[in-house]
C-alpha cells in the first residue's frame, strides 16, 4: 500500500514537465492521525521537481503549474502537498 498515487503522480509529472530530477515522497505516515488522515496511507506527499518547464517562472507559477497538472489529486485524493520546483542550473 502506499504506492499507487505516487506512482500516477510520478506518472503525470513525467509527461507534463520531462523532468531532469523528480521524487515523489510519501509523508503521509509522519501525518498518522492527525487531521488530513484517511487512513489510506496516502494523504501526504512532497514532490521534488526539476524542469526547464519552470525556467522564468516564478515559485508560485511553478506550484500552479505542478497541481493543475495533477488534475483532481491535490485537494481531493491527497490532502496535502509540498512542492519543490526548481530549474536545472
Amino acid at each position: 500500500m502506499g504506492t499507487r498515487v505516487a506512482e500516477e503522480i510520478e506518472d503525470l509529472l513525467r509527461a507534463a514537465f520531462a523532468p531532469t530530477r523528480l521524487e515523489v515522497i510519501n509523508d503521509s505516515a509522519k501525518h498518522s492521525g492527525h487531521s488530513g488522515d484517511d487512513g489510506s496511507g496516502e494523504s501526504h506527499f512532497t514532490i521534488v521537481i526539476e524542469s526547464a518547464a519552470f525556467v522564468g517562472v516564478s515559485r508560485l507559477e511553478r506550484q500552479r503549474m505542478v497541481n493543475r497538472s495533477l488534475g483532481d489529486i491535490p485537494g481531493q485524493r491527497v490532502h496535502a502537498l509540498a512542492i519543490k520546483a526548481s530549474t536545472p542550473d
